[in-house]
């Protein structure tokens, strides 16, 4: 199931984001290997499908396989989530999410209260509601952006720092092992060199370096 090279740590697997496909992650999924790690990419219909579709999928796709650790961008650290809390029996050690609004997204409200929630397909739930408070066997990492370049600044959808997309406050959700800020817009996660690093990171240890900046500080 998982490419070579061989290696010590958990294999991973990424999941996209909404209007993304598996090719997005490539990048991605490139300086993880140069990390150590075998990596596979995670594909779903994240507007025709949504949650209902790729959630069952996920949980299919890791039975069975021993630790799988999960890394998903937007959507798909939200997906991750869900996969988990519906079967806790999985063995997935760590979660690292990328500029997910785990505590629902403001964007998401301001297309839906403008019609046009459509384009969030059967997302839309899960991102207009977000998640309750962790308390998965998971330790999950979170990686936010403070670039505020994206849809969700040019509406008018977001208030205090962002990644242009999602709100800081709506990526601090309770029970997160280790959260951090990085300079990206909410795209840009994936292909962000620090981004990468800090989840490496946070893959090996289950948190992230002493360096990397908090919230707050």
């Amino acid at each position: 199931m998982w490419p070579s090279p061989p290696s010590r740590h958990p294999p991973v697997l990424l999941l996209h984001g909404i209007w993304n496909t598996r090719s997005w992650l490539i990048p991605l999924a490139w300086r993880l290997r140069t990390q150590g790690f075998k990596v596979e990419i995670f594909g779903y219909p994240s507007v025709s499908g949504g949650p209902g579709v790729a959630v069952p999928l996920l949980v299919e796709r890791l039975r069975g396989h021993g630790p799988v650790n999960l890394v998903g961008h937007s959507l798909g650290g939200l997906v991750a989530l869900e996969a988990l809390r519906q079967a806790p029996e999985l063995e997935v050690p760590r979660v690292v999410c990328l500029g997910s609004p785990l505590c629902g997204s403001g964007t998401a409200r301001t297309l839906a209260e403008h019609g046009w929630s459509a384009a969030l397909g059967r997302s839309s739930e899960l991102l207009l509601q977000g998640l309750p408070e962790w308390h998965g066997n998971a330790q999950v990492g979170l990686i936010a952006g403070s670039v505020a370049h994206g849809l969700g600044a040019l509406m008018g959808a977001l208030h205090g720092d962002s990644d242009g997309t999602v709100a800081l406050d709506e990526t601090c959700l309770s029970g997160l092992a280790d959260h951090c800020i990085v300079p990206s817009s909410h795209s840009g996660l994936v292909l962000s060199q620090d981004a990468a690093t800090l989840t490496a990171a946070f893959l090996k240890l289950g948190r992230f370096p002493a360096e990397a900046v908090r919230r707050g500080t």
